[in-house]
């Protein structure tokens, strides 16, 4: 039986947990609408045991389609709270990439329900990555349009992107481009997946590179799959030939290595 002074403890302990709960939800309620506190309330109250109750600790990056905040889960381990904003975003941009896409056939118009789409194509696009053998954070729960991750750092640091994390040396960048290049023909071949945004800035540097960033991410089905593959080539090699990585195959040669057929000359025009 506990005693009288364990169980003010706990009650204090509880107190102290509700109140910085509390703190952290106010200090959003600006950027973020009723719907998004919400489901950040389900998600702290109701989640699944692996978040139940996780402890939000503050910002780890702002952007234009959503913020990235760092938690604690109950056992300690580090997550990434992505929330997608529901107000000034890039509406016709998502669109861009939703539309033609098989998995949202049957899509509400609403702002809302564009976001939650976006936020619902992220979680599904890094399932599939992860399942193939693609190194991303790995998705954990989904809640609208708040997105729980694998935090990719450590102690609350987040790694570095590659933008800033070059590799030292040449050999050390001539294995890089063989595995990213290994990560996209795998994506293309064995997920059916473009990553569709592919750069230095949405890679991150972590005992080897993992991917980020997949809410844009189409199947091969998608019109304008073949371009966006094209462009991430485009990307890779613009990096690394700026980096000083030589005699790199040509674009063509690359995109004929992923996908066995070579580009058309009005995708190329294109990219």
């Amino acid at each position: 039986m506990k005693r009288i002074e364990d169980l003010e403890v706990e009650k204090i302990d509880k107190r102290r947990e509700k109140r910085k709960k509390s703190e952290w939800l106010r200090a959003i309620e600006s950027v973020f609408d009723g719907y998004t506190l919400k489901a950040l309330y389900d998600l702290i109250d109701f989640g699944s045991e692996e978040i139940k109750g996780m402890d939000f600790r503050g910002v780890i990056s702002s952007g234009k389609e959503a913020n990235v905040y760092y938690a604690l889960s109950p056992k300690g381990e580090e997550l990434a709270i992505k929330i997608y904003r529901t107000v000034a975003v890039e509406f016709k941009r998502m669109e861009a990439y939703i539309i033609g896409d098989p998995r949202f056939k049957k899509r509400r118009k609403s702002t809302h329900a564009l976001i939650y789409d976006w936020a619902r194509k992220e979680f599904a696009n890094l399932t599939k990555m992860e399942e193939v053998g693609v190194r991303v954070p790995r998705s954990i729960e989904l809640k609208r349009n708040v997105l729980v991750m694998e935090f990719i750092g450590e102690d609350g640091l987040a790694a570095p992107l590659l933008k800033d994390s070059p590799p030292e040396t040449y050999e050390e960048a001539e294995k890089l481009f063989k595995t990213l290049i290994g990560f996209v023909k795998t994506l293309y071949n064995k997920a059916s997946l473009v990553h569709a945004d592919l750069s230095e800035w949405n890679i991150m540097m972590f005992n080897g590179p993992v991917i980020i960033d997949v809410s844009q991410s189409v199947l091969k089905p998608h019109p304008n799959a073949e371009i966006f593959l094209l462009r991430d080539l485009k990307n890779l090699l613009r990096y690394f030939s700026r980096i000083g990585l030589e005699d790199l195959p040509s674009l063509e040669e690359l995109y004929e290595e992923i996908t066995g057929n070579r580009p058309s000359e009005k995708d190329l025009f294109e990219v």
